[in-house]
Order: C-alpha cells, then sequence, then structure tokens
C-alpha cells in the first residue's frame, strides 16, 4: 500500500533519571494507540499518555520529540500489524486481494487508525515494505510503473474509505450515542417525501447503519479488486 515521508526521531546521550518504569518505544506506541482508539486521535497527548503509563512526560520525550513524533510512531505501529504474508503461487489478484484484506482488518480494529494514516502517512520502514510487496505484486502482473503506483495508492484510500464509509460510523462516540445518531438519521430519511425521494426512503435503513459491516467491507474490496482485474484485461497484463 502506497506512503509517503519519514521522520527519525534523534538520538538521545542520556536518559532521564527517576523515570520508572523504563520505557521502550514499542511499549509507549502501544498505549499511546489503545488511548487514541479509546478516546480519539485529537484527545492524545504527551500529558495524558505520560499520566497513563505512570510516568513524567520527559520519560516520553525520550522517545519521541513532540506529539507529531510520538503519532509518526503509532502510524508505524499499525503499519506494522498488516501481515504482508501472502502467497507467492497464489494469481497476483489474490495476492493483492489479501492485502488489502489485511489493510482492512487493521483499521477495523483501531477506530483511530483511519485518521492516523491519512494524516501522518509517513515512510516508516513498516509501510515502506507493504509498499514494496504491493508494487511487486502488481509489477509482476504486467503493469508499468505508473499503473502499478496508482494501483496501490488507491489500494490504500480504498481500505481507510471503506472503513469510514461504513454506514454509522462514529468511533468518537459511545454505542449508545452511535446507536441514537444512526436512529434519527434513519427516521430523518425515511420522513422525506416519498414522491421526491423514493430510493432514500426505500434505503432509509441500510443507508443509516450496518446491520452486516462483513458485507460492506467484502463487497467493497471485491469491486475494488474486479476493477483492477478488468484494467489488467483491458491493458493486457499477464495475470487476469
Amino acid at each position: 500500500m502506497y506512503s509517503c515521508q519519514v521522520t527519525k526521531t534523534a538520538n538521545r546521550s542520556a536518559e532521564p533519571e527517576g523515570d520508572k518504569p523504563r520505557l521502550s518505544k514499542r511499549t509507549v506506541t502501544e498505549n499511546a494507540l489503545k488511548l487514541a482508539d479509546a478516546d480519539g486521535l485529537d484527545a492524545l497527548t504527551i500529558r495524558k499518555l505520560a499520566q497513563h503509563l505512570g510516568v513524567t512526560p520527559m520519560a516520553l520525550y525520550w522517545h519521541f520529540r513532540s506529539k507529531e513524533d510520538l503519532l509518526e510512531g503509532v502510524a508505524e505501529q499499525v503499519w506494522g500489524e498488516l501481515d504482508t504474508n501472502v502467497d507467492a503461487k497464489a494469481p497476483w489478484w489474490a495476492q493483492l486481494q489479501r492485502l488489502l484484506e489485511s489493510l482492512v482488518s487493521t483499521l477495523r480494529a483501531h477506530p483511530a487508525a483511519p485518521q492516523l494514516l491519512l494524516e501522518h502517512e509517513k515512510r516508516n520502514e513498516a509501510a515502506l515494505r507493504a509498499t514494496e510487496l504491493t508494487l511487486d505484486i502488481l509489477r509482476t502482473a504486467g503493469f508499468d510503473p505508473q499503473y502499478a503506483s496508482t494501483i496501490a495508492r488507491s489500494a490504500l484510500w480504498t481500505g481507510i474509505t471503506l472503513v469510514m464509509s461504513e454506514p454509522g460510523f462514529k468511533p468518537e462516540l459511545a454505542a449508545d450515542e452511535r446507536a441514537e445518531w444512526q436512529r434519527r438519521s434513519q427516521v430523518q430519511l425515511s420522513m422525506l417525501p416519498a414522491a421526491r425521494y423514493p430510493r432514500l426512503v426505500e434505503c432509509a435503513v441500510p443507508m443509516s447503519a450496518c446491520d452486516d459491516p462483513d458485507f460492506h467491507y467484502r463487497f467493497g474490496i471485491e469491486l475494488f479488486i474486479d476493477g483492477v482485474r478488468a484494467a489488467a484485461a483491458r491493458l493486457g497484463s499477464s495475470g487476469s
């Protein structure tokens, strides 16, 4: 999947004293991701994370110079959860589909992840590995560099869009608040003038809530893969 630029944390020559327990970079990013998933990405702060970990903010600055630096580390944490172990013997489109399914699964597991990858898309090592594999699959299938790059970027955007476009997707709301929002949205659509908006009235329920999320994601992924396979056939690529 496509990703764009990296900022590396500068080396520190000495660790602040008195900040126990000693934290690893991974421990910090894992806990930051948990807080972001629970309270929203915008609510995540260095001070709040330090309090959650039972350390002073200075202990976190040992690993990350700023919140921006921290979020880049959390983005790498998300990228690192992708399963890039595809079957090289499978058809190219099945390999691409497997990667997209892994991306969607990772994004669904972390409510903060779609916004995180949208706003903090960097060239970290995990993202580079996923991107390299995606491009290799597409180049092996016969797509030239321009088409391969465009499809790789589109795959990332498709995964993010599928999660954020799930009807009723409101990760910032509690479960009961989200249910109430969906109910009101459904009522509003149902109450539209039927003579003018017959299809919106007819589809009020599925347009407001996702009663079958697996269908939403399965269909979206298959739609993307079908489109790429159609492009391969049209361009005369090898693996349709």
